[in-house]
């Protein structure tokens, strides 16, 4: 085996992904796989700050060796924290229409 096959993706916004295919030599990094995708020179915001990466959903680093069939992701920088999005929904939707309270039969107590 003379090549890995790698696929890249990035999500520059929600709903859209781009993946390029490519095929690196055996002992290729993570870096040198972005390096050869281009997506730097597509998306220059990402070259401003600091990556987040992962292979196959689990956090890595730059200097990571890649293995054959490897799904290399680049991560987007979340907008607004979760905590602060999901408490701002309840509020929004109220105490009766969310959590333990949502679907109720009719007749039963609160929160059975």
């Amino acid at each position: 085996m003379s090549a890995l096959a790698i696929t890249l993706l990035y999500s520059p916004a929600p709903r859209q992904v781009r993946q390029w295919d490519l095929s690196l030599p055996v002992g290729s990094t993570v870096a040198e796989a972005i390096r050869a995708s281009g997506v730097l020179l597509e998306f220059p915001e990402l070259a401003e700050g600091r990556l987040s990466i992962g292979i196959w959903g689990r956090k890595t680093s730059l200097r990571q060796l890649l293995q054959q069939r490897d799904r290399l992701e680049i991560y987007r920088p979340l907008r607004v924290d979760p905590k602060i999005a999901r408490r701002e929904r309840f509020n929004k939707q109220g105490v009766k229409k969310s959590g333990l309270f949502a679907k109720k039969r009719a007749g039963a107590k609160a929160g059975y």
